[in-house]
């Protein structure tokens, strides 16, 4: 029998599979993450029809005959190329830009997928819409009013409590980052209403009660007469209801202490200490930190019978430094910036989810706070992966295990809001390879054709 016979068919067989993978690779052009495809050829075993003979003094070598038996397919890789990003202006959409996987759990079965069309269940948990699955990373943990995310953990669903109450929190710390006018004038006795304001450089900031009320942090800075590099604060809250308030500032203390304390800067304008109106000296060095409280209207009083009072620290910044903190030059006061913690209730409005993967819930309070952050894998062998369907894949013997991570982070790529990766399907070069497949497959069913010719000859000879 013909060897070319089997030799076509096998062709034809193994060029039928190009062909398939082709069409799959044509049919994903649109499919969001989606890589496609490539099949590797390789010889098939040959028969040898004589071997190799070595040379000796009187021949040459001869080299063997071998006839080859066709082709078989060596491999069907998956290509894992970046694919082409693009917006879409849906915040639960993100694209990987790089190496990595979306970890995706259905049950306790882990599947990983560069597809990032995702969406919030009304559960709110961050699946995948078309099957369910729950995209895994880690949920913020509230310590002391600080969001904490421990990526060493072992990562879970992500839930974004879309609606949920943000209760009021009332101030704590206050910072400032301000610069006094070295040439301010100073304030003399008997100056008319004019000097005094010209004199006196107030800011103000707003901060809150336990209820979420908002109330008027007012801070006035005046020269000390006849120090020239002394200044008086006066704190104030509400002004207008400061008799009720009562706004008390000291070093470690408030009781029994005013509303004033002076700051004492050095030649260069650098903050030296603070002197409160009790005669407490701040320490030589390390940051400056007042406590200042005030009554809170409309509050039970304590134990005692006594309103109830509120106290919170002031944070000037540290001795002898001139980065964020209160200074001293030849230039106009300003509050160059300042934070303070507290905050009225408010309701988890809307999300954003930055490049390294961290979601952030934006209140109607106007907070920001961490809620989670995605998790990323990565592969030693990628390509070893198997598809399970549903553009997801899941480990195998050859793939490695996951290693399980932060984006941006030991080979892993960065993330995309609002923005999905494409096939990387090129659909000019799979025609190319669908024209050389379907020659392919007509060179071998004309092998096949001609040694079935070349059979019928044989067979009608005649004696």
């Amino acid at each position: 029998m013909m060897r070319s016979l089997y030799s076509g068919v096998s062709g034809m067989q193994n060029h039928q599979t190009r062909m398939d993978v082709i069409g799959n690779n044509v049919s994903n052009v649109n499919t969001w993450g989606f890589k496609k495809g490539r099949v590797d050829f390789q010889d098939m075993i040959s028969q040898q029809l004589s071997g190799a003979a070595a040379p000796t003094t009187e021949v040459g070598g001869v080299n063997p005959k071998e006839v080859g038996l066709g082709v078989q397919i060596a491999a069907i890789n998956t290509i894992h190329t970046q694919g082409n990003l693009q917006t879409t202006g849906v915040n639960t959409d993100i694209a990987i830009q790089g190496n990595g996987f979306f970890v995706l759990k259905q049950g306790d079965q882990s599947f990983y997928t560069r597809a990032g069309a995702f969406s919030v269940d009304k559960e709110g948990t961050l699946v995948n819409p078309a099957n369910g699955m729950r995209v895994q990373g880690w949920m913020a943990r509230q310590v002391n009013g600080q969001s904490i995310i421990q990526t060493a953990a072992t990562p879970t669903d992500l839930v974004i409590p879309l609606g949920q109450k943000d209760p009021a929190q009332a101030t704590e710390n206050v910072k400032f980052l301000c610069n006094l006018n070295k040439n301010t004038p100073e304030i003399l006795e008997g100056a008319s209403e004019e000097d005094i304001l010209r004199g006196t450089w107030n800011t103000e900031f707003k901060i809150y009660d336990s209820f979420g009320n908002e109330h008027l942090l007012s801070v006035d800075f005046t020269r000390v007469v006849g120090n020239p590099n002394q200044w008086q604060a006066r704190v104030r809250v509400d002004v207008e209801n400061e008799d009720f308030t009562q706004t008390r500032v000291g070093l470690g203390t408030t009781d029994g202490m005013g509303e004033t304390f002076v700051i004492n800067f050095d030649n260069h304008g650098t903050l030296q200490s603070v002197t409160d109106s009790a005669g407490n000296v701040t320490n030589p060095e390390g940051e400056i930190v007042l406590q200042a409280s005030f009554t809170v209207p409309n509050a039970n009083p304590d134990e005692e019978g006594n309103p109830t009072r509120q106290t919170f620290n002031i944070n000037l910044g540290t001795i002898g430094s001139q980065k964020d903190t209160v200074t001293q030059s030849a230039a106009d006061s300003s509050t160059k910036a300042w934070f303070q913690d507290g905050h009225k209730m408010g309701y988890l409005n809307n999300f954003k989810i930055d490049q390294s993967g961290v979601i952030t819930g934006v209140y109607s309070n106007g907070t920001n706070r961490a809620i989670g952050k995605i998790a990323m894998a990565t592969f030693t062998n990628q390509g070893g992966l198997e598809k399970a369907g549903d553009n997801t894949y899941v480990e195998s013997n050859n793939s490695g295990i996951a290693n399980i991570g932060e984006s941006g982070i030991a080979g892993k790529g960065k993330l995309l809001a609002g923005a999905l990766e494409m096939s990387n399907v090129d659909l000019t070069q799979e025609m190319v390879d669908m024209i050389t497949t379907q020659r392919g497959f007509q060179s071998n069913a004309k092998t096949i054709q001609t040694s079935d010719t070349m059979l019928e000859t044989v067979l009608s000879l005649k004696r």
